[in-house]
């Protein structure tokens, strides 16, 4: 009993008074600590108000889960702040989620509402982690919400929560198989996605939930070949193991004429004429019946574009490819891999495990890859035993006449190693070695006798084992060396060896007929204290012994056998039984008897030493499979090629026919590009589907050959094109300016005369890009304005980069061409006045005059200067700022002035009007502390000083919305009140009009398909039906520039978001009676659907 108190004390001594003990390690939770009073302060720290205190606590958190901490009772803790409104605490209580939310679900269910608003949160990581979270609470139940909340999330505008989508769908499929087919639409449409971020996921998406469905690869093939080099590491490894699958199954082997090349060479070196003319007639006949090869255009685009992955950083990636060159390549292009093979060799032990294991396999099929790379497999010392053994066999695999001499020097110096199992596997390799090369046998052999006379045990049973497999090869030749081995019995005490010994004398006995009856005797004396191993093989030697030389060994023969029949080990008690009834005649022993001699000492063939690695290769290379040498579970076959080739053209993307170019581009592409015309002849057939070569020169002939090839491949070559010829456009540009100066003379002579409708947009479209304007030119040919807009069609081709390329080619060209400043005609508005432009039903509503069109690009300061109200104010929508009741007299009414902000291009301008309705005059009215969200921007009007009664002032400010209908918050400001104001946009009022031709368009919009294409079909009212009234109420909608149009029932539409410069594409298809059908093409997907929904409210009006 007196043990007690002492267990008591040295437990920690209080515990008689109730007190709580804690161990050394608050986080630890030891046996003997109390875990009640854990992490009490990060619990109150999470339930305190302060978001700091919570950050801090959700940071220690996450950083005891990064140290495989166990934090899941804070569970309850945690998942209350979920509601938080800090971004970065909620970020960090996801992180937490995640890696709890599938142990404790009951609790996380409970939160289920607050991550599906998640899912609506405007922030893109909320929405990521939501979906994650969501898809991590393993509970049938939610099935249905997960799969809807997949499907939204597959349609976000934001590509990262678009991957968390693809990540979600294998987790979904996990928990509810029944959903396969409704993921693999969602898998389809996200296969579609052309954004890098979102490939790779998908592609992982695919390989788990239906990879048997090769179909929906067929349109994609093209894109994931093109976009692979920019997809990230893991995604690459996917994309690539998945496209060698799937090429396996639609391309022939390139290898596959090889066979009868090499028949065709392998002729004996001395025939008969007679012979070598049946040899001609079959061959042809044999070729005839096999097509000559051509390679797939789409196998060498992905030959094409995996290559340059050889040089990636990550191992993965250059196996990944390397296995792919493996089994698709043709023989000749394969050895490009073994120079990037043997760069990863300098990496880490795991890495080089997995190259070598891979690289012996490659190396027994492909021997010559490797060769000139033989110094790289030398093992160094510092080799961990498992690399040294995989270097003996690639070494080995290497070895063949010409290298021998080097690589036995080699495994000289390694036998003296102190690494025993290194030693061994040396041994084995200088056996495979002398069997494979008849010429060093004898070398080989001797060296290995040598070896038996080594002082260590394990060195003499390894050469034992391999001299008798080399032995059976020969055994005439060598009774010497077998006489040597004999002796080697009192000496040698590893099992295996003494067995081998004793088999070869047994087998040999013939040979040495004294020798073998004395090792029988020395063994009989020792049988009860032999290894089984060894007990097996002296029945047998002493059964052979009996067979040939029954005077000398029948005495000894019986000794043994009945030493054995009471033996503990059954094997050996059977084994003793058999071969007594088999060689010992008696009454009841059968008709074997007769055949004992040839049962026993029958010719055995000489064992073949081959490579464990030989059948590897049916594993697909870089596999779990093939490392293991097993079939993994979840493992793919790869698939044989197939016979005939399938059709190829179910990988061709429908691309409309006005997207092809017209022979005019054709032609002035090659003026833009002089020195490509050389090498865009020499492309073949075989390139025509590649959009992204190896190198330099092969871009430049394959992207005039690949134009059509698909969607992707042809974005990428007009950024191509346009990054190369803006030198020869600049050399264009000072051509064309002497001429525009005699135009602009000519102008001023007759001011009356106005430019063509197309000539007027394509002015303004520059002047809204340059800071050089020039006056709109005269009424020309129609050839000539349709080659302006082709011309410049080509410099305004997409988006956000045009302008870029504009000021570039500004900045490029040289000052002597540069006007006078009297030459910036349009800017000096009071210097000209034009006369009011022709009616044009079409496009009136666009534009009012070209004065308008171009007020808000004067150099001063008016516009921003407080002004009275301007007579276009009326014309526009206004919306209340704030009434007169809220701001005690003061009225603030705004518009959308759909002009161009003068201080910053990005911004929307918006027109306010203010009126004093008060008797007092209100002085300092301003814009105070704005207020608005992340990226947003907002330039203030200038200070009025002051506004007397009954007055209305006219000021601009511009707001940068970031392309989003979220409001702009702010003060407006008097000497005396503060004012909170919000100003929120119609998404048509974020974008600014494009004139473009009628083929830009289209080109445009072919690129702009799929998930960036939204359709809705509409019944068109009785008074919305004229021209004027669509375009009217379209273009009351949006802030749009109306694009001509060949056929009569249709309207379109062009602008640019504000902020990003993102086309938005707007068609309206008259059908027959009042419906109609309305489609809007955008990158931006949210702006393209709440822009349909306002265009159609408005042509319902």
């Amino acid at each position: 009993m007196a043990a007690s108190p002492a267990y008591g004390e040295e437990k920690g001594g209080s515990s008689s008074l109730g007190e709580p003990e804690y161990g050394h390690d608050p986080a630890s939770g030891g046996i003997f600590s109390s875990d009640y009073k854990r992490h009490d302060d990060l619990k109150e720290m999470l339930d305190s108000n302060k978001d700091s205190l919570k950050l801090e606590a959700m940071k220690r958190i996450v950083a005891m889960i990064a140290r495989g901490k166990n934090a899941s009772d804070l569970f309850p803790a945690v998942v209350k702040n979920v509601a938080c409104k800090n971004i970065e605490v909620k970020k960090l209580v996801y992180v937490y989620l995640v890696r709890y939310a599938e142990e404790q679900q009951d609790l996380a269910l409970l939160s289920i509402s607050t991550f599906q608003r998640g899912l609506k949160d405007p922030n893109q990581l909320i929405r990521a982690s939501a979906l994650r979270v969501l898809s991590s609470i393993r509970v049938p139940i939610i099935v249905p919400i997960m799969m809807l909340a997949i499907k939204e999330a597959a349609s976000d505008m934001s590509p990262y929560v678009r991957k968390t989508a693809a990540h979600a769908i294998p987790k979904l499929y996990s928990l509810d198989s029944d959903q396969k087919d409704q993921l693999i639409e969602v898998i389809e449409k996200l296969l579609a996605d052309k954004t890098t971020l979102v490939a790779g996921s998908v592609v992982m998406a695919f390989e788990e939930v239906c990879p048997e469905r090769i179909d929906l690869i067929h349109k994609n093939y093209r894109k994931l070949c093109n976009l692979l080099i920019d997809v990230e590491e893991w995604g690459q490894v996917v994309i690539i193991n998945m496209l060698t699958r799937y090429a396996r199954t639609q391309f022939l082997s390139p290898n596959q004429n090889e066979s009868l090349l090499e028949e065709s060479t392998e002729k004996a070196f001395y025939g008969s004429e007679e012979e070598d003319a049946k040899d001609a007639k079959a061959e042809a006949a044999s070729m005839a019946k096999r097509k000559p090869y051509v390679m797939d255009p789409d196998h060498r685009l992905l030959l094409r574009n995996t290559k340059p992955l050889l040089q990636s950083r990550n191992a993965a990636v250059v196996m990944a490819v390397a296995q792919l060159y493996f089994h698709l390549a043709p023989k000749a292009e394969v050895g490009v891999i073994a120079k990037a093979l043997v760069r990863l060799l300098r990496s880490h032990s795991e890495v080089q495990y997995v190259v070598l294991q891979n690289v012996a396999t490659m190396s027994i099929k492909r021997r010559g890859m490797f060769e000139p790379y033989l110094k790289s497999f030398y093992i160094r010392s510092t080799d961990p035993t498992q690399i040294k053994i995989l270097k003996l066999e690639v070494l080995t695999n290497l070895a063949n006449e010409t290298n021998i001499s080097t690589i036995l020097r080699e495994f000289q110096t390694y036998i003296r190693s102190m690494d025993k199992d290194f030693v061994a596997a040396t041994i084995q390799a200088i056996g495979r070695c002398a069997t494979n090369i008849g010429k060093v046998r004898d070398t080989c052999l001797n060296g290995l006798v040598q070896l038996l006379s080594n002082r260590d045990e394990l060195v003499v049973a390894e050469s034992v084992v391999v001299i008798k497999k080399l032995l059976q090869m020969q055994p005439a030749q060598h009774s010497e060396i077998i006489k040597h081995m004999a002796k080697l019995t009192d000496n040698i005490q590893v099992p295996m060896a003494r067995a081998s010994i004793l088999w070869l004398i047994g087998e040999y006995c013939e040979h040495v007929p004294k020798i073998a009856p004395d090792v029988l005797r020395k063994m009989a004396k020792s049988f009860t204290n032999e290894e089984d191993i060894v007990k097996l093989q002296v029945i047998n030697l002493a059964a052979k012994l009996y067979l040939t030389n029954s005077k000398q060994s029948k005495l000894l023969t019986q000794y043994v056998l009945n030493l054995a029949k009471y033996d503990q080990n059954y094997d050996i008690r059977d084994r003793a039984r058999f071969i007594r009834q088999l060689i010992v005649p008696t009454e009841k022993s059968g008709a074997l008897n007769k055949y004992a001699k040839k049962l026993f000492l029958a010719q055995k063939p000489a064992p073949i030493l081959e490579s464990s690695f030989k059948d590897r290769d049916h594993f697909q290379l870089g596999s779990l499979s093939h490392l293991l040498n097993a079939k993994a579970v979840g493992y793919q076959e790869l698939p044989d090629w197939p016979d005939e080739a399938p059709d190829p053209s179910v990988r061709n993307v429908e691309v409309p026919e006005w997207t092809k170019c017209t022979s005019r581009e054709k032609r002035k592409e090659k003026v833009e590009k002089p020195f490509y015309s050389d090498s865009e002849g020499e492309s073949g057939p075989t390139e025509s589907a590649d959009s992204e070569p190896e190198s330099v020169s092969e871009e430049s002939s394959s992207s005039s050959s690949s134009s059509n090839s698909s969607s992707g491949s042809e974005e990428e070559e007009e950024e191509e094109e346009e990054g190369s010829g803006e030198q020869s456009e600049d050399k264009e540009e000072e051509e064309k300016r002497p001429k525009r100066k005699e135009k602009e003379s000519s102008q001023k002579a007759a001011p009356g005369s106005v430019g063509s409708p197309s000539e007027e947009e394509e002015e303004e479209e520059e002047g809204a890009k340059k800071a050089k304007k020039k006056p709109p030119q005269g009424r020309k040919g129609r050839a000539e304005t349709s080659s302006e807009e082709a011309s410049a069609s080509e410099s305004s081709s997409s988006g956000s980069d045009s302008g870029s390329e504009a000021e570039a080619k500004r900045r490029k060209a040289p000052p002597s061409n540069r006007a006078g400043p009297k030459e910036i005609s349009l800017l000096d508005l009071d210097d000209f006045t034009p006369a009011p432009p022709q009616p044009i039903p079409s496009s009136s509503v666009v534009s009012t005059s070209l004065v308008t069109d171009l007020e808000g690009l004067t150099l001063t300061d008016t516009s921003l200067a407080p002004t009275l109200l301007s007579p276009a104010f009326g014309a526009v929508r206004t919306y209340e700022l704030l009434h007169r009741m809220a701001g005690e007299g003061l009225s603030v009414e705004y518009c959308f002035s759909r002009r161009p902000f003068p201080g910053d291009p990005h911004m929307v301008a918006v027109q306010i009007q203010i009126s004093n309705n008060t008797d007092a005059e209100v002085k300092n009215l301003r814009v105070s502390e704005p207020k608005p969200l992340s990226g947003m921007r907002i330039q203030e009007f200038p200070e009025i000083e002051h506004l007397a009664p009954g007055d209305t002032a006219s000021v601009v400010m511009g707001i940068d919305f970031c392309d989003s209908t979220q409001a702009a918050n702010f003060q407006l400001c008097t000497h005396t009140r503060h004012f909170y104001v919000s100003i929120q946009p119609p998404v048509g009022e974020l974008m600014a009009p494009v004139f473009m031709s009628e083929n830009e368009f289209k080109k445009e919009q072919g690129k702009l398909t799929g998930m960036s294409e939204i359709t809705e079909k509409l019944t068109l009212p009785e008074k919305c039906q004229s021209d004027h009234a669509i375009v009217q109420q379209v273009t009351s909608a949006a802030n749009v520039g109306r694009v001509p149009c060949g056929a009569n029932n249709e309207y379109r539409f062009a602008a640019k978001t504000v902020t990003s410069g993102s086309l938005v594409l707007i068609t309206l298809e008259q059908r027959e009676g009042a419906a109609a059908q309305l489609t809007v093409n955008s990158e931006k997907m949210v702006i393209g659907t709440m822009l349909v929904k306002d265009i159609i409210q408005a042509l319902a009006q």
